[in-house]
């Protein structure tokens, strides 16, 4: 049976970072793997900054360009030394396609269409030289087309995946992969039935290597990161912080949903299905024991898990002629989210509104405002947190709100989250 890997941005960041993935590909050369790579380093970030200079006619794209081509061409210089001249050709070719695509107005299509043909590239470039380096030191290596295996809807920047064409699809590798050797693909990407290139959402990656495992009955899935394994916190938000050693996919499926960055939210769902075990290890310490998400749940309660939502918007929804908040009126207000694509991370009601506590983007509250300003009336406060604490102890929750101003609590059996702002967190009534 196949192991899957997945490598992010920053197990490739540099010329020395593949060498580490390199390294330790390497230990597991007996086995059959499919390597699932990210673009590199802060890549993604790149290349929307140089799609939105394309859009807006910025006279920066081509700097742009030219820093995105130079960061690459260093990490294969200080690879290959002088014979990289193979790889760079193969290189120049995407880039070449890349300025084309982003500089090239597609006046017929969305800047969500745009969006999946131009940032894409991150994947299809790292892939290259990762697969190049893999084969110069001698392993047995095949780069594959994710876009050959992933079929999905025509929703760009979140595409919904064609699990039976998919299926069928990475079926195929079956029977290459119980031969041995590694395949190596790309994350985030797959192509929708007109042929056009579409993305799985940011940090998607995670859902690509756990459609591969699924298709494949892989024996487990490995996602290498930067931590020592799942810990229960941030540690850029929280001190002395704690490894969960194991949970089960239920409650990574909560930590997800409630926005754990360590794993994309559909990522579980695949691996429970045939329950294929999910190990988290440190690729720069990679003989530490990995965390581990399976059926088993007897520790998913031992320890409190903190999560943290920066740039939060709060808005309370009520009816103008001060009817109850009742079923009808949920289901308008809830439709539209649906329709402009808005997950809400926190939902409370009473009789006379509804809050909801949302990711903020630009023009976000304008939006809902245009949307429900009729009917409703909005009261909002941007720029917000959220925190959630999965398996609360009462004890401790004085000492993370201390200071804070709370705008909304709300407490279950399991989970405790706070809205929380500054004091001078002003409030927009419309």
């Amino acid at each position: 049976m196949a192991k899957v890997f997945k490598f992010g941005g920053a197990s490739v960041k540099d010329a020395q970072a593949v060498r580490n993935l390199a390294e330790i590909v390497q230990t597991y050369s007996d086995d059959s793997l499919i390597v699932i790579v990210s673009a590199m380093g802060k890549t993604t970030n790149a290349l929307e900054t140089l799609l939105k200079a394309a859009t807006s006619n910025a006279t920066n794209f081509g700097q742009l360009m030219a820093g995105l081509r130079q960061y690459h061409y260093q990490i294969t210089s200080e690879l290959f030394g002088t014979e990289h001249i193979e790889v760079d050709s193969a290189l120049e070719q995407l880039f070449d396609a890349l300025e084309e695509k982003a500089s090239t107005k597609h006046t017929d299509k969305s800047f969500d269409w745009l969006y999946d043909q131009v940032v894409s590239f991150g994947e299809l470039i790292s892939t290259l030289i990762v697969s190049a380096w893999l084969k110069h030191i001698g392993l047995n290596c095949q780069l594959l087309d994710a876009r050959d295996y992933v079929i999905t809807d025509g929703q760009h920047r979140a595409a919904n995946i064609d699990w039976e064409t998919s299926e069928k699809n990475i079926l195929g590798l079956k029977n290459k992969t119980t031969v041995g050797g590694i395949f190596l693909t790309q994350g985030f990407i797959g192509r929708s039935k007109d042929g056009s290139t579409t993305t799985l959402g940011r940090e998607g990656s995670d859902f690509s290597a756990a459609i591969f495992a699924h298709c494949l009955d892989a024996s487990e899935l490995t996602i290498w990161k930067d931590v020592p394994g799942l810990l229960n916190a941030d540690p850029k938000r929280m001190e002395n912080t704690i490894k969960l050693d194991q949970i089960s996919y239920s409650e990574a499926i909560e930590l997800a949903f409630y926005g754990a960055t360590i794993i994309h939210p559909k990522t579980i769902k695949p691996l429970q299905n045939k329950n294929i075990p999910l190990y988290i290890k440190s690729f720069l310490k990679p003989e530490l024991t990995p965390s581990v998400i399976s059926s088993a749940n007897d520790a998913d309660s031992q320890l409190p898990s903190y999560i943290f939502k920066d740039n939060q918007l709060l808005v309370s929804i009520g009816s103008r002629d001060f009817s109850f908040m009742d079923e009808g009126r949920l289901q308008t207000i809830f439709g539209e989210l649906h329709r402009m694509h808005i997950h809400t991370n926190l939902v409370q009601t009473s009789a006379l509104s509804l809050s909801i506590c949302v990711d903020d983007c630009e023009g976000l509250a304008e939006k809902l405002i245009k949307k429900l300003g009729s009917d409703f009336y909005l009261k909002y406060n941007p720029r917000l947190t959220l925190l959630t604490v999965r398996h609360y102890d009462e004890t401790k929750i004085g000492m993370l709100i201390q200071g804070k101003k709370i705008f909304l609590e709300q407490r279950s059996r399991t989970t405790l989250q706070f809205v929380t702002g500054s004091n001078d967190a002003n409030q927009v009534i419309r």
